[in-house]
């Protein structure tokens, strides 16, 4: 991974992400130091997948000994086999069938009627129009109950099934922290004993997250955002609860940002969240929607490159030597509107020139691993004397706000936010909280 290589001399495998092997063709094309590349999961369709798969088609005429093997448990074969199409036809699909035991859908749909709020951070469904009816949020409408309360009906329901972990999936941090209140205060009024509720998402430190692989005496619920569909394994897990919900990032023409939105996730989706439990043994999973939601939904994610901003993934392939972006193999080709979006902002960067070739401030722009708008305001600051401050408010602007507000201390962590505020300016207020966090960590240095 990036800034971390435990590369052994004499290695025959080596396991990477697939950003650290698009830079490896930077320097090495042909990719002359593999003879076998294993895409994995690959059905997620981040851009690097994308852009890759698309890099490694062009790739093969060139190197007919490469072997390329392309793996998920929830993929469109036809669609990747169609892809990689050569005179001899379309590339071979081999099904390997899994040692799972059986898992069981049970369909518990909630939903909002009579006028009642939604579930926190959900639209206002459509009107009803009858049992099961999907409303606009993509929720499926079976009673009044809201998603925190309908979490805590499924983990009853599960309870009494006997042994084994539970897996809630939700869609982000704040409705992991309200379900865990839920739950706390679910788990106090039915005196149940020896339960342990662990979340797990993205932004928790390693201590947090190894919580989560490490076996207590407790049985544990364990409330995760789509970290936990793919990227990392949950053991002990024989049951699951599937909102049916995600947060995307989508980029927005008209307001020039990319935004996280709430939405129903594929079919592929909750079939991979459904395959989480059934691993150790017969797996229940409980899904909070209808199967006619399930069966309207779309069978795969929308591909990354179809939903964000291009600029970034323009500089990139212009920075790696790649075709221009309209006429590269993508599996599926990003609109002629989003192309010209990206050309447009990296324009006004100026990374590219009047004939979208890139410039040398645009080469300087494909070193930084960052938005390029980010990246920009890093390089004008080097040449104002500012690089230090903004290097702080680039960082800040690259991750998730660091500012937790719990629902049990919500006033405490507003007092405590107050004292880094600037009504000048939120960059500032940044620049007083990376101030205090060095002077926190120079104090603790002198008392040791």
């Amino acid at each position: 991974v990036r800034f971390n290589d435990r590369l052994q001399p004499g290695a025959s495998i080596k396991l990477m992400t697939d950003g650290i092997l698009l830079a490896e063709t930077q320097s090495d094309p042909l990719l002359r130091a593999y003879d076998t590349l294993i895409i994995d999961e690959a059905h997620e369709r981040s851009l690097n997948i994308d852009v890759l798969l698309g890099y490694l088609k062009q790739l093969l005429p060139r190197r007919p000994d490469l072997k390329i093997i392309v793996t998920s448990a929830t993929i469109d074969a036809e669609r990747f086999a169609e892809h990689f199409r050569s005179a001899q036809g379309k590339a071979p699909v081999i099904e390997v069938s899994g040692r799972l035991y059986p898992v069981e859908v049970r369909w518990r749909p909630y939903g909002v009627e009579n006028g009642l709020s939604p579930a926190p951070g959900l639209a206002q469904p459509a009107p009803r129009g009858g049992q099961g009816h999907l409303g606009r949020t993509g929720v499926s409408q079976g009673d009044d109950r809201d998603q925190a309360a309908a979490i805590c009906d499924a983990v009853d329901e599960l309870w009494r099934l006997g042994s084994g972990d539970i897996l809630v999936f939700l869609p982000g941090e704040r409705e992991i922290r309200e379900t865990e209140a839920a739950l706390r205060k679910h788990h106090l009024d039915t005196a149940r004993q020896a339960v342990e509720i662990l979340p797990l998402y993205s932004r928790l430190s390693q201590a947090e997250q190894d919580r989560v692989f490490s076996s207590g005496g407790a049985r544990r619920v364990v409330l995760a955002t789509n970290v936990a569909e793919t990227s990392l394994t949950v053991p002990g897990i024989r049951f699951v609860i599937d909102t049916g919900l995600a947060r995307v990032k989508r980029y927005s023409y008209r307001n020039k940002v990319e935004m996280l939105q709430v939405e129903p996730i594929s079919q592929a989706a909750a079939q991979q969240r459904a395959g989480r439990c059934g691993r150790v043994a017969n797996g229940v999973c409980i899904r909070l929607f209808d199967e006619a939601d399930f069966n309207s939904r779309p069978r795969f994610t929308t591909p990354e490159v179809l939903r964000s901003s291009l600029a970034a993934v323009i500089l990139r392939m212009k920075s790696l030597g790649l075709d221009a972006i309209e006429d590269f193999p993508f599996i599926d080709a990003p609109p002629g509107k989003a192309i010209a979006d990206g050309y447009q902002l990296l324009t006004e960067l100026g990374a590219v020139d009047e004939r979208n070739a890139l410039t040398p401030l645009g080469r300087e722009l494909a070193r930084l691993p960052l938005d390029p708008r980010i990246g920009r305001m890093i390089l004008e600051a080097r040449s104002r004397e500012a690089l230090t401050e903004v290097l702080t408010i680039a960082a800040a602007l690259s991750v998730q706000d660091p500012r937790e507000r719990p629902a049990d201390a919500q006033q405490a962590a507003d007092e405590a936010h107050r004292q880094f505020a600037d009504e000048r300016s939120e960059f500032l207020g940044w620049l007083k909280l990376w101030a205090h966090y060095g002077a926190a960590v120079e104090h603790k240095k002198s008392q040791r």
